[in-house]
Parts: structure tokens; sequence; C-alpha cells
């Protein structure tokens, strides 16, 4: 019984400190290269072409990082490329904007997945966001991004 409990404590150990390594970051330019390999000798597999569009950063190797994206495209960035701006995409349709942090208050927009927002604050489950037209409260639970 103690091995059991000893090898369940040490993979739950494991298991935790993989994930909790993991952080956001944004994109820093519009355009960045997504490469299959952490230097520059390695092809790029993508481009993209969004600033501040946020990436989940799961390793790190000198000066690149492994990223993944809302689309679970994984590759490298060099680090000059990215910025710890606050930014998160839209992962549900019709996720509502309200102009405070309660769904009783008064909707200021419909967005549709994929948006791209900045994030001023996030606080009991909601995020200020604003894009170019409209500033307004998001549910946490609609966003994909650097939220805290």
């Amino acid at each position: 019984m103690f091995k059991i409990v000893t090898s369940f404590l040490i993979i739950l150990f494991v298991f935790t400190n993989i994930y909790a390594d993991e952080y956001f970051l944004t994109l820093r330019n519009e355009k960045v290269n997504l490469r299959q390999g952490p230097s520059f000798e390695y092809p790029i597999k993508l481009f993209y072409k969004k600033k501040f569009l946020p990436l989940l950063v799961q390793d790190e190797f000198e000066n690149f990082r492994k990223v993944r994206d809302h689309e679970n495209n994984t590759g490298w960035v060099h680090i000059s490329q990215l910025s710890k701006k606050k930014a998160a995409i839209i992962i549900d349709d019709n996720s509502y904007i309200y102009s405070s942090k309660t769904i009783y208050s008064k909707p200021l927009a419909v967005s549709k997945s994929g948006k791209l927002l900045l994030i001023k604050k996030c606080k009991d489950g909601w995020c200020k966001i604003s894009d170019r037209k409209i500033t307004g409260w998001v549910k946490l639970k609609h966003l994909w991004g650097k939220t805290k």
C-alpha cells in the first residue's frame, strides 16, 4: 500500500510541475515566424499575422520558446518576437460583452469565436477587455489567453 501511495504522489508531483511552468505571452509584431525547431536554421511552419495574439509557452531552449496557439498549432518562436502584454481570444460563438461584470448589465456587443481582445484586468470570473471599438466585460470562461 505504501508503494502505491508513494507512486501516486510522485506521478502527481511530476504532472503538476510539467504544467505549472506554462505561461502566456503575446506576439510583439504583426508578422512572426513559427518554426519547427529552436533556431533560425529550422524551417518556418507558419506565419502569424496578428499582433498581441496570445501563445502558451510550453518549453524554453536558449532564446527560443516552444509555444501553442488557440488552434493547437505548436512550434518555436524567438523571444524577441514575444511580449508580456495581456490578451485573449474569444473561444465561444455568441459571447456577450457587458457594460459591467454581471449578466444583468447592458450587453454592449456579441463577439464571435476567434476575436482578439486586449485584457485590462480580471476579477471574480470576469475580464475587462478592449478592442478598437469597445470596452466592456466578458466572462472568463469564454476566453483563451493571459487573463491573470
